[in-house]
């Protein structure tokens, strides 16, 4: 899938990247990540898409076994009005249309569990690699702001008082 192995490269990018000694920070061309994204948010219509065409294909599945259901009815159904005319044929034919029902509802029964089942499975990875994405760039790129507007916001403070003390100290000489 393109999106996993844009990801793929985005990890590329982070793990090759420069480094800040002693802070775990690293150096990363924004513009080289910005364009990752942006060919993600392309790829992830193709991947839901994909999904749709899923969820298309069950119910063609479940239409077709129902068809195949109701085929089979008509069939047994027809059986069972030719051999009315003995008692003994009757009997067994409602015993094996009711046989061959049983069958093609636990058959149209299991394909429907095996088609939810399918779909699940592609939507909970889907899922989770949406998951996976938020968790690991979304909010790693949140915190590392957050902390970069603080560590900013305390090197101003920092400054501003040095910048007040040495013009009170200034203040306090002129005044000797």
């Amino acid at each position: 899938m393109k999106v996993l192995e844009l990801l793929e490269e985005i990890e590329e990018i982070v793990d090759t990247a420069s480094g800040f000694p002693l802070t775990g920070k690293i150096m990363v061309d924004a513009e080289e990540i910005l364009e990752i994204v942006k060919e993600i948010r392309v790829e992830l219509p193709d991947e839901i898409q994909q999904a749709k065409w899923i969820k298309d294909e069950r119910q063609r599945i479940l239409d077709e076994a129902k068809k195949e259901y109701e085929s089979v009815l008509l069939d047994a159904q027809k059986q069972a009005e030719a051999l009315i005319e003995n008692d003994d044929i009757t009997v067994k034919a409602k015993q094996r249309a009711d046989e061959i029902m049983r069958v093609v509802e636990e058959n149209c029964k299991q394909m429907k569990l095996s088609t939810y089942d399918y779909v699940d499975k592609i939507l909970y990875n889907f899922q989770s690699k949406m998951e996976q994405i938020n968790a690991v760039y979304f909010t790693d790129m949140y915190n590392d702001l957050e902390k970069t507007f603080e560590n900013i916001n305390n090197t101003l403070v920092a400054n501003r008082t040095e910048i007040k003390d040495m013009s009170y100290r200034t203040q306090m000489e002129d005044d000797e």
